[in-house]
């Protein structure tokens, strides 16, 4: 039987939960009061209003765009912790679940963040006609491509990572594609945040609310993930 190492700390109880972007709702929105206790004898109360659905809203497209990011520096960072786990102390119950949290975060949250940006806010940048920016956007896109195939076969282990009832042996430990990918990424989100998210403030307040809007509805939308 596997021994579990509590020392070793893959994932964390605050983020074991946690793999979406973080988002606020509307500024306007009536928040629920408190809870208190009920007095001995209540006076009737009267029926409230109906309160309207709070609607989600993005602020600061950037803004998501930065969370998002921090989002993938961690999980690519758990990734490699992973495989430096794994080939220590085996696939034990630790190494399954945070494979499992890394395959959560890349197959639902990832994709609407590449969406944002293929989608929406480099059409918006590219309105700016702006030739090196556009060059930027373009190689950009390509990379989130490439970036995909390299997600494929990291996601391939994990799979098998996350049926695993035993210690594979550390020559089965991707450590190479692994770190290769975390660095891939890494660099792609430091690249877009040097090189592309300070154009947003050249865009008119119309085109940045349609890129917000945009990714309100991508991460309302029913039949979404």
């Amino acid at each position: 039987m596997l021994r579990e190492h509590p020392s070793v700390a893959l994932l964390p109880a605050a983020s074991a939960g946690s793999t979406g972007c973080p988002w606020r709702p509307a500024h306007n929105a009536e928040m629920p009061p408190a809870i208190s206790p009920r007095p001995a004898q209540p006076p009737a109360p009267s029926r409230p209003a109906p309160r309207a659905p709070v609607t989600p809203q993005i602020d600061d497209p950037v803004e998501l765009l930065l969370a998002c990011h921090d989002k993938v520096r961690h999980f690519t960072g758990l990734s490699e912790r992973l495989a430096a786990h794994v080939t220590a102390y085996g696939a034990d119950r630790q190494a399954r679940d945070a494979a499992k949290a890394v395959l959560r975060y890349f197959e639902i949250a990832a994709p609407h963040h590449h969406a944002d940006e293929d989608e929406d806010l480099f059409p918006a940048l590219a309105g700016l006609h702006d030739p090196e920016l556009n060059a930027t956007l373009a190689a950009l896109s390509a990379q989130h491509q490439e970036l995909g195939a390299l997600w494929a076969e990291v996601a391939a282990w994990l799979r098998a990572l996350t049926d695993a009832d035993g210690t594979p042996p550390p020559q089965d430990v991707p450590l190479a594609l692994i770190a290769r990918f975390s660095a891939a990424y890494q660099a792609h989100a430091q690249r877009e945040e040097q090189a592309v998210f300070p154009h947003v403030a050249r865009l008119s307040p119309e085109a940045v609310a349609r890129v917000a809007a945009a990714m309100v509805r991508r991460r309302t939308a029913p039949t979404g993930r």
